[in-house]
């Protein structure tokens, strides 16, 4: 599902949020506004190890007579893991990500890492896009282009953004928050810093999973700094009255019916990330085989490709 809100122009103004004048302070001083450029080069040493772990893997049995329905499937990540180790090249995703212009600043005592491509065309629209999880920038990799150079694309020069993608705190190339506390509202107001930063008093947001998440609160408290919002994940629950919640279609019973399922048989791995995660990190951590098992299983079950074509390794 998509949205679009839009606001006119207005004055800047600080948003109404948590920060007491101390934390303020606190705030500012963990910020460099320093911003440097950044090109990905992982070590050789990195990936001769990632290669090591994988070839050490020790993989679990399964039940017979099932393949995904517990998780994912023994002989598919068997597959994933042998192309991981022996087939798939690193640097040609460093090369391909390596055509963007990159950055890092400090924001909240944060390394933050970002995209920021400019377009050629004046009129182009600023566009922050905020990723998800499990997800990166390299999401983005495929629409960065058609974005910034529309007129190459089949579009014109009116459709042209600037695209600022940054990762979030503790994704990808930036570092992780060291104290607890810092959650999406958090990230709103440090998104906000970035493009501040960057010199944008408006701009357009777009994000999916967390990314909708931060945008909803950044949108929330800076909505003079909105020029419009896209989401790909609006959430709603169901009415808290009975009777409203029970006049419902067919229709929007199955509807109600799929979201119970859904929440009984497919949200384990959020009571685990958002309750111990610090248990959860000692083997994804470790274990390139059990951080691929642990991911891939939402990325072949969200995703809206027939099955066979979402867990296609060429994807």
């Amino acid at each position: 599902m998509d949205i679009i809100a839009t606001s006119g122009k207005q004055t800047l103004s600080q948003p109404d949020t948590q920060f007491s004048p101390a934390q303020a302070q606190q705030h500012l001083a963990a910020s460099s506004t320093a911003i440097t450029p950044f090109r990905i080069n992982v070590p050789d040493s990195a990936i001769a190890d990632l290669r090591q772990r994988l070839s050490l893997t020790r993989l679990p049995d399964q039940l017979d007579g099932v393949s995904w329905e517990y998780g994912t499937d023994l002989e598919y990540l068997k597959a994933l893991l042998d192309y991981w180790r022996t087939e798939f090249n690193w640097r040609a995703q460093e090369e391909l990500l390596n055509q963007f212009s990159q950055f890092k600043t400090t924001i909240d005592n944060i390394d933050l890492h970002f995209v920021h491509q400019r377009s050629s065309h004046e009129s182009a629209i600023p566009l922050l896009l905020v990723h998800g999880w499990p997800g990166s920038v390299s999401e983005f990799s495929k629409i960065i282009g058609p974005l910034t150079d529309p007129t190459s694309h089949g579009g014109s020069a009116e459709d042209a953004f600037h695209v600022i993608a940054p990762s979030l705190p503790g994704f990808g190339f930036s570092s992780a928050p060291t104290e607890p506390g810092f959650g999406p509202e958090q990230m709103a107001v440090a998104l906000a810093d970035l493009m501040e930063r960057l010199g944008y008093e408006q701009y357009a947001l777009a994000g999916g999973d967390w990314g909708a998440i931060i945008n909803r609160h950044l949108a929330n408290h800076y909505p003079e700094r909105l020029i419009g919002l896209h989401s790909n994940m609006v959430l709603a629950n169901p009415p808290d009255d009975p009777e409203q919640r029970d006049a419902v279609s067919e229709s929007e019973a199955a509807v109600v019916e799929a979201r119970r399922n859904y929440m009984l048989n497919e949200v384990g791995y959020q009571q685990i990330q958002g309750t111990k995660p610090q248990t959860l990190g000692y083997g994804l951590n470790d274990s390139p085989a059990g951080l691929a098992g642990w991911i891939v299983e939402k990325f072949h079950g969200w995703s809206d490709l027939p099955q066979d074509e979402a867990g296609n390794l060429d994807n």
